[in-house]
């Protein structure tokens, strides 16, 4: 897998790999290295793509000193369970259907002092069918790919705009440029104009 398709990580002798749908997919395993978390959700969610579940961003640990992220778990959307809330008088509405079964897979990724994410653990089997649905396995990077595309138009429209904008401030200068030269010759006329007219003048006022 390309580091483009699925984040940059690193994969060792060790590489699982499995058949699905006729397809060979990459298997997350314990010790699997990214260079990034986001890196360790792209792989994980195109995993879940292929294999047929939607990925889910889970816990995370956090440093006690700066707040940054150490450790993140990724699961499968049907982990946990719908806990159904009743209010002072009983249920405030009829529940919906759940789409919580109680799933128990999912990796655990650690930040590791070399720099790299680790994998730390690794759940494979869900208590569910896998199902791959093109429109349920590819929403959840289909909209974050969509607001890149809408981000990268816009960053490449305000780049054009920019580009026109400084061609026509360059234009403006050396027009600018171009009248405080033609003034500057004007002013210098003048004076020497003035200059040949004093010198005139004394010579009409006094004669040799």
């Amino acid at each position: 897998m390309d580091a483009d398709e699925g984040g940059s990580f690193e994969s060792p002798a060790a590489t699982e790999l499995i058949e699905c749908h006729g397809d060979i997919i990459l298997e997350p395993y314990e010790g699997m290295e990214f260079e990034s978390e986001d890196a360790a959700k792209i792989f994980y969610d195109k995993y879940a793509r292929q294999v047929g579940f939607v990925m889910r961003v889970m816990s995370c640990r956090r440093s006690e000193k700066d707040g940054r992220i150490l450790a993140r778990r990724l699961g499968c959307n049907k982990e946990g369970y719908c806990v159904s809330i009743r209010g002072k008088f009983g249920a405030v509405r009829k529940p919906r259907p759940s789409t919580r079964e109680g799933c128990k897979a999912m990796i655990h990724v650690k930040y590791d002092k070399s720099g790299k994410w680790v994998i730390t653990k690794f759940v494979k089997e869900h208590n569910h069918p896998l199902v791959v649905s093109p429109r349920e396995a590819r929403q959840t990077m289909d909209e974050k790919d969509k607001q890149i595309q809408e981000l990268t138009t816009e960053l490449r429209n305000k780049k054009r705009l920019c580009l026109t904008y400084q061609e026509q401030l360059a234009a403006f200068m050396n027009i600018v440029e171009e009248h405080t030269d033609q003034l500057s010759r004007k002013v210098q006329n003048v004076v020497t104009n003035l200059k040949e007219f004093e010198s005139l003048e004394q010579e009409l006022l006094h004669p040799r």
